[in-house]
């Protein structure tokens, strides 16, 4: 759709500005850091049942609560640390989800010593081209909630004992983090995040 600026994105942000700068400057950019990577594979946990933009619009109180998503930090986490999170108005206060971060920091810290990162450890997981649609438009994106990949990592991340990591939730965590480019054809912001990963010097790979 056409932006209020002239710009034609993604359906999905649609006028929200904070939704747009989303969109234009982090969604679909190849990610390479540990930190931002598992911040965003645990936003996505606590966005499931809800809209990102409600917790785009709390990533802020999120970070302070969890100590910025630093996982070596987290993985320290008590009992204590989930009560008073749970106390915590400014991020959503569901147990579960809580309980899940601090336990995928343990999880994350443990993946990172093994791999050397755990960006080396999911970028191996990279759809090859053969694996992504030949042209992405609306239809063929709406039509993709999860993927084969997206469930292989899943199923390898629940082996380690990760929570709220399902295909769903993983495959929303590879469009963000750059592992696939899903801006539609057309979008102003497919090519650009196109040469980026072209760019984009894999971690892990010599």
């Amino acid at each position: 759709m056409e932006g209020t600026d002239g710009a034609v994105r993604c359906t999905w942000p649609g006028n929200d500005d904070l939704y747009q700068h989303y969109h234009d400057h982090e969604w679909g950019h190849p990610v390479a850091d540990d930190r931002r990577l598992f911040e965003k594979i645990c936003l996505e946990g606590f966005q499931s049942g809800l809209s990102w933009l409600t917790i785009l619009r709390k990533r802020e109180n999120f970070r302070e609560a969890f100590e910025n998503f630093h996982f070596e930090r987290l993985a320290l986490f008590a009992d204590r640390d989930v009560e008073r999170l749970l106390t915590n108005s400014g991020i959503v206060r569901h147990r579960g989800k809580i309980v899940s971060v601090i336990n995928n920091a343990k999880r994350a810290r443990d993946l990172a010593d093994e791999e050397g990162s755990l960006a080396a450890w999911f970028w191996k997981f990279e759809p090859q081209a053969h694996e992504r649609p030949k042209v992405l438009d609306l239809a063929t994106l709406r039509a993709m909630p999860k993927t084969e990949v997206s469930t292989r990592i899943s199923k390898e991340l629940k082996k380690r004992g990760w929570t709220f990591v399902g295909p769903t939730t993983v495959y929303a965590f590879m469009q963000a983090m750059g592992l696939v480019n899903d801006h539609i054809e057309g979008c102003v912001c497919r090519p650009l995040v196109e040469l980026e990963r072209q760019q984009f010097k894999r971690p892990g790979r010599s």
